[in-house]
C-alpha cells in the first residue's frame, strides 16, 4: 500500500470523529466547559442557524480560567471567529497539512453551506494512520534518525 496515495485520495471522513458538540454564540461559557466535560472533549463548535461562526477549545478554556473571567460571558466574547475548516471531500493529507501549518489540533468538518459535518482531531488522524500502517508505525525505532557521536569501542 502506498502511504502518499492514501493520504491524498481517501476522504477525513476515515479520521474524524462523531458528530461536534453545537453551541449557540450567546451560550455562556459554563456550558461550553459542562459540555466538553460530559462529553470528554476539547472542543465546541459555535453555530447561529446551524452555521459554524466559531470554535471554542481547551486552550480558550485555560486563557478564560488564567485570566479570571466571568463564566457566564457569551462564549461567542471568547470562540475564535472564522476558523479554519475542511469539507467532508478533501483528503486527510490536506488535513495533516492544514493541522501542521496552522498549528491545529482540531478542525471542523462543514458541508458546502458552512453546517457542521464532524470534526477532525489529531489522534483521529493518528487512529487512522496506525489502521492503515501498522508496520511501519509499531516497527519504527525510538529514535528513528538517532546517529552517534563518538565512536563506540574501545
Amino acid at each position: 500500500m502506498d502511504f502518499h496515495l492514501d493520504l491524498n485520495t481517501e476522504t477525513v471522513e476515515q479520521a474524524s470523529a462523531g458528530d461536534p458538540i453545537c453551541l449557540s454564540p450567546n451560550s455562556p461559557v459554563r456550558v461550553a466547559f459542562e459540555q466538553m466535560k460530559e462529553q470528554r472533549t476539547g472542543s465546541v463548535l459555535v453555530c447561529q442557524d446551524e452555521v459554524l461562526v466559531g470554535i471554542f477549545t481547551e486552550r480558550d478554556a485555560l486563557k478564560l480560567m488564567a485570566d479570571g473571567t466571568d463564566l457566564n460571558t457569551p462564549i461567542e466574547q471568547h470562540m475564535v471567529s472564522n476558523p479554519v475548516t475542511l469539507s467532508d471531500v478533501d483528503t486527510v493529507g490536506k488535513a495533516i497539512a492544514k493541522m501542521s501549518y496552522g498549528g491545529y489540533r482540531r478542525l471542523p468538518i462543514v458541508d458546502g453551506q458552512g453546517r457542521p459535518q464532524g470534526l477532525i482531531k489529531t489522534s483521529g488522524i493518528l487512529n487512522y494512520l496506525v489502521a492503515h500502517f501498522p508496520s511501519v508505525i509499531y516497527n519504527l525505532p525510538p529514535k528513528p534518525h538517532h546517529t552517534t557521536q563518538q565512536r563506540e569501542g574501545a
